[in-house]
């Protein structure tokens, strides 16, 4: 295990966070009908608000909002029911709780209106890659973005899961996202990233990148780390295991993760996942010495 490298991260609204110290826990609330993982049962509002305030109250250090499901082979949504479905749960959560809000958006319009309502940093999948103007965005607001690796959109992304060396690539066109980042304006210290797990990738792609996930260091910026519940979990427990009872192979690549230096995990069941990071990180802290 190498060093987890220390961050501190100028938030869209001021706040630092700090990075490395601990690995950050990020709740996901996706507001979508078609939930790869809960099935819609966050898509109203009220219910995505009081779920998002559970989760800090479990120990949830960010919590990330999406409105459009990226599941394979989801279609695109429109911008305008994005922002109807997302911006009430920002608003909502801004209100009620401390910890720093995500968007999970790849939309320039959607983003600048989830900060407006109180969200500090922009996730978006694509590495900037499917809206250019987002990256303006970012920059002229100066939030921190979470750059993820993908290729292709949702509907085809698996026919762009060809790789000589899934690693090395990964790296290099995440390279290319954050050249193209701070070409537009974005400061490199408020850019984190993501090598995408699942995305474009197949599932001894995915566990070759969790196991080399060391590697992202070379990039010089924290690295989040996304495998909650994904389908590339049931290779070695079995295809037929739903979204909802990968909760224990979920612990595994937590695990897994933060051994290997990630800064944030990405995760669904927040009490469970709180648990398995504090004691992957005290095993950290004594490898370290």
């Amino acid at each position: 295990m190498h060093p987890r490298r220390r961050f501190a991260v100028t938030l869209g609204d001021g706040r630092s966070l700090v990075l490395g110290d601990r690995a950050l826990v990020m709740g996901i609330v996706n507001v979508t009908p078609d939930s790869f993982s809960d099935g819609g049962r966050s898509y109203d509002p009220a219910a995505a608000i009081e779920m998002g305030v559970q989760m800090v109250e479990e120990g949830a250090d960010l919590i990330d909002v999406g409105g459009e499901s990226t599941r394979p082979g989801a279609a695109p949504l429109d911008a305008a029911e994005e922002r109807r479905r997302v911006l009430p749960v920002i608003q909502g959560l801004a209100s009620r709780v401390r910890v720093p809000i995500s968007v999970d958006t790849y939309k320039a319009s959607v983003a600048d209106a989830a900060l407006d309502a109180g969200a500090a940093i922009v996730n978006d999948i694509s590495g900037l890659r499917y809206d250019p103007a987002l990256a303006g965005v970012v920059a002229r607001r100066g939030a921190p973005v979470v750059l993820m690796h993908m290729r292709g959109r949702s509907q085809q992304m698996y026919e762009h899961a060809s790789y000589l060396d899934v690693v090395g690539e990964v790296l290099d066109e995440l390279r290319e996202s954050v050249a193209f980042a701070t070409t537009a304006g974005v400061s490199v210290e408020r850019i984190i990233v993501d090598p995408g797990l699942g995305f474009a990738k197949n599932a001894a792609q995915s566990c070759e990148i969790l196991a080399r996930l060391d590697e992202f260091a070379e990039l010089g910026r924290p690295i989040l780390a996304g495998p909650s519940r994904k389908s590339f979990l049931t290779r070695p427990i079995g295809g037929s295991v739903p979204p909802a009872e990968r909760d224990w192979a979920t612990a595994a690549t937590v695990t897994a993760a933060v051994l290997a230096g990630a800064h944030i995990v990405r995760v669904h069941a927040v009490r469970q996942m709180v648990q398995v990071v504090r004691v992957s990180d005290e095993i950290r802290r004594y490898h370290a010495g």
